[in-house]
Order: C-alpha cells, then sequence, then structure tokens
C-alpha cells in the first residue's frame, strides 16, 4: 500500500509540472497575441500613408487641369483679337487684294495708265512698294519693269484711294502694233491678282526702243 501511495503522489507531481508547464506556454502565446494590435497598427499607419500619396496625386491632377484651362483661355484671347476690325485684319496691316478695289484712267501724258486702289476693308492698311502688272495680248504676255523712282509708305483709310502710273511707249509708227487688252495686277506684299480690262497699244520693235515700266505705289498725280 505504501508504494502505491508514493507511485500516485509522483503522477501527481508530474501531473502538476505538466500543468504548470502548460500555463506558462498559454502566457507566452497569450503575449504573442497581444503584439498583434502593433502588427495592425503597423499596418494601418501603411494604408494611411498610401492614403497620403494618392492624395498628392489627386493635388498633381488638379494642377494639369488648370494649365489647360488657362492655355484654353489665353487662345480663346488670341481669336477674339480680330473682332473689333470686322475685317479680320489688324489696324495698319498690309492691304490685300480681297480688300481693294481697281480702277483706270488716263495719264497726265501720252503713253501713261493710272491705276487706282481703293480700301474697301473697315480699317486702315498700308501699302508699300511696286505692283506686279503684266500685260497681255493675244500674242503672249509682257511684264513691267520697275523704275527707279523711291516708293513711299501709304496709309489708306477705309474708303480712302492711291494709285501707281504705268508708262508705255505709244504706237505713233503708223504700223499696227501690238494691242494689250487686259492688266494683271498683283499690289506689293501680295500672291493675288485682279485682272483690268486695258487698250495699250505700243509700237513693235526690235527690243531697243523705251520699254513699259510701272512706278511704284503712292508716287505721281
Amino acid at each position: 500500500m505504501r508504494v502505491q501511495k508514493i507511485s500516485l503522489l509522483a503522477v501527481a507531481v508530474a501531473a502538476g509540472l505538466s500543468l504548470t508547464a502548460c500555463g506558462s506556454s498559454d502566457n507566452n502565446s497569450g503575449g504573442g497575441d497581444s503584439s498583434s494590435p502593433s502588427s495592425a497598427a503597423s499596418d494601418t499607419s501603411g494604408t494611411q500613408a498610401s492614403g497620403g500619396s494618392t492624395g498628392s496625386t489627386g493635388s498633381t491632377g488638379s494642377t494639369g487641369s488648370g494649365a489647360t484651362g488657362s492655355t484654353g483661355q489665353n487662345g480663346g484671347q488670341s481669336s477674339s483679337a480680330h473682332g473689333p476690325t470686322g475685317s479680320g485684319r489688324a489696324s495698319g496691316a498690309g492691304c490685300t487684294t480681297a480688300h481693294l478695289s481697281f480702277s483706270t484712267s488716263g495719264g497726265m501724258g501720252e503713253g501713261e495708265l493710272i491705276v487706282n486702289m481703293k480700301n474697301t476693308g473697315s480699317a486702315d492698311c498700308t501699302l508699300h512698294g511696286f505692283p506686279g502688272v503684266d500685260l497681255k495680248s493675244k500674242d503672249g504676255t509682257v511684264s513691267a519693269s520697275r523704275s527707279k523712282l523711291t516708293a513711299p509708305t501709304v496709309t489708306l483709310q477705309p474708303g480712302a484711294e492711291t494709285r501707281f502710273t504705268l508708262h508705255y511707249p505709244p504706237n505713233n509708227s503708223g504700223g499696227s502694233g501690238e494691242t494689250f487688252t487686259q492688266l494683271v495686277v498683283t499690289p506689293p506684299n501680295e500672291t493675288h491678282s485682279t485682272t483690268l480690262n486695258a487698250g495699250i497699244n505700243v509700237p513693235v520693235t526690235d527690243g531697243s526702243g523705251p520699254g513699259i515700266t510701272v512706278d511704284p505705289v503712292g508716287t505721281g498725280k
């Protein structure tokens, strides 16, 4: 009986030690659980940092939108700059063929033809230089040469006129000569032309006689 009691006591002591070890292990496990909130906080902090980065991206997008809007406003201001003139030209810009009317009249002497130009636009415009003049006949085209006169700058208000003079040798030879029936006129610094009817008769020569010349715009009577 004594031996059996000692054995039972040993078993109880061993069981107690085992329970103590388990309790210690459970406490250590609980300590591990207590560290979990720290890990969660770290995750939350990381999420907040990520959110901050997203907010920064949104701010950049806003800046880009603002810059685009500013560019659009500038474009609108540029397009409205032509509005007050009505003709799409700034005041004092070069006269264009589309905003000029043309007519011809006799010159001060024989062998002269005056070409008149009137500003039909709604704004002032300027002319400076020599016009281009091509004379057409049934046999071909002759281009007028420039005279030696100095070209002034002419400013035309709406409805105002200016002119230039075409010089040609009159046909006093007694022969039929050469008759030019059309003038193709191009204003200075322009690329578009207008065609005028004419009746200019010149003698047929070997080229040794006087040629056809044109004065700059704004000279002569």
